[in-house]
Order: structure tokens, then sequence, then C-alpha cells
């Protein structure tokens, strides 16, 4: 009974010290968040209206791109998945949900090109790329440490090496797999076109935007659409770094309740234990007493 108490007790120890640890990086995440969540809330809406502004202005171009490469459409035979995860674990399901999107889309949208080995993965974030890497796809890690230096420099050497490869006919198509923030306790995971710059369909009768170019259309747009895309990439990096430690956050304070419900079912059992051990005690001392007397 003793042996028993003693691992009921050690239990308790081990669970409040993990409680401790779980506590502390809640508090942590919490504190990463708000400035993540700064930097996305303000650079969000500059972004989608660059974006949007970027697609209408291919859009009404009526296929006429003016030969700039990075609008072009051509027949899909080489493909890259830019996959932004996270460098570190304990955040729930997150990024076994990026893993699973990306491969859901290699295995629907891509099954040809998977199948002759023509698609690449850019992973940002090092459990991106070493999942990948161990289940042998196509990986490549020139950008995953991207998050221990998190700035727009470094993200923009990834968007500008997307859009050269893209250019020279190295890939036909360029995907973005991330996860958009919208609370800490919700991420929508989405997969999200980079190149060719997809065009806005056109409603049935819409009138067409009328853009006045200045100084001239070609030399605008091929000045435009390199920042605009960086920026575009910068936007989905701020969106996953402010995705994960919502994620962890939410997962550290599951986890503390957890530990905590834990915690009320091991003092239990250990009073339960304790109460029958005097009980036998109390019982053996009545016992003994009584023999005496007889």
């Amino acid at each position: 009974m003793a042996g028993q108490l003693k691992e009921v007790r050690n239990r308790i120890k081990s669970i409040q010290n993990s409680q401790q640890i779980t506590k502390a990086m809640k508090m942590v995440s919490a504190a990463k968040l708000r400035r993540a969540q700064d930097a996305i809330i303000q650079m969000r809406p500059y972004a989608q209206k660059l974006q949007e502004l970027l697609s209408n202005i291919v859009s009404s171009s009526d296929g006429d791109t003016g030969g700039l490469s990075l609008a072009s459409e051509r027949p899909v035979e080489k493909v890259l998945l830019i996959v932004i995860t996270s460098d570190r674990g304990l955040a729930g399901a997150y990024n076994a949900n990026l893993i699973k999107l990306a491969k859901s889309a290699i295995k629907e949208q891509y099954p040809a090109q998977a199948a002759k080995g023509n698609v690449t993965i850019w992973s940002i974030g090092k459990k991106g790329y070493e999942h990948f890497a161990k289940n042998n796809y196509k990986v490549t890690d020139t950008y995953k440490d991207i998050f221990l230096h998190l700035s727009f420099e470094n993200v923009q050497a990834c968007a500008r090496a997307a859009m050269k490869a893209f250019e020279n006919k190295e890939f036909d198509a360029v995907e973005i797999v991330y996860s958009q923030f919208r609370n800490a306790a919700t991420q929508t995971f989405v997969l999200e076109k980079f190149l060719p710059i997809p065009k806005v369909e056109k409603k049935a009768g819409a009138a067409n935007n009328d853009f006045i170019f200045e100084p001239g259309k070609e030399e605008l747009i091929a000045e435009l659409m390199p920042k605009i895309l960086n920026t575009q990439l910068f936007k989905a990096v701020l969106d996953a770094n402010a995705s994960e430690h919502g994620a962890r956050m939410t997962a550290m304070d599951k986890a503390s309740d957890n530990a905590n419900e834990l915690l009320k079912s091991l003092r239990l059992s250990y009073n339960r234990a304790r109460q029958a051990a005097i009980t036998t005690e109390l019982t053996e001392i009545v016992s003994g007493a009584a023999a005496l007397q007889a």
C-alpha cells in the first residue's frame, strides 16, 4: 500500500511540473501572438488590395499580357508548392493539417506531375521540411529557416527565386500552402495560387475596368508585378506566423486544462488509497488490542 501511495504521489508531482511548463508556454505564445497579430492585421488589407488590383489589371488585358511571363498560362508539366509550416511543434494539429493539405493537393490536382516526379516542394519552416524529406518527397531546404530571422528581405528572396524559376520555365505553376489567421483559436488552411497571376472572372453584364496607365502599361506592370507578388508571399508568411502562435497558445491552454482534470482524478485516487491504508492500520490496532485483552 505504501508503494502504491508513493507511485501516485510521483505521478501527481510529474503532472504538476508538466502543467507549469504548459502554462509558461501559453504565456510566451500569447505574448508572441499579440505582436504577430498586429503585424498581419496591418499588412492584410494592403496586400489584399494590391493582389486584387494586379488580378484586375491582368484580367482587363483580354489575354494580352504584353509579353509579361508572370501572367502567362501554359500547360502544367512542372509544379512548385511553397508549404509554410512552423519550426517547432506543440501546436496541436497545426503542422499536420498543413502537410495533409499539401499532400491532398498533390494527389488530387497534380497526380500526373507527381507520378513523373515533377512536383517540387519549397518548405518554409523546419517541420514541413523534416516530414517531406523523411517521406521521400522532392523538397529543398533553402528557405526552411526563414522564421529564425523573419523579415521582408528574407521572404522576398524566396518570392524572387520562385518568379525567376517560373520565367525560366522551370515550373509551370506555383502555389502556396499556408494557414490564414482568424483568431487565436481558429485558422483556415488554404491552397493559394501564386503563379501564373490568377485572373478575376468577369460577371455577366459587368463593365470592364478602364485603367489609364502612366507612363506605359508594360513598363508599369513590369515594375508592379514583382513587388506585389513579394507582398503576397510576405502576407502569407505573417498569416502563418500568427496562426502558429495562436495554435500553440490554444494547445497549451487545453493541455493545462487536461492536467487539471488528471490531477483531480489522481488526488481522488490518492485520498482513497490513503484512507484505505489508515482503515487497515486502525483495524490492525483494534484487533491487536482485543487480542491482548483476551
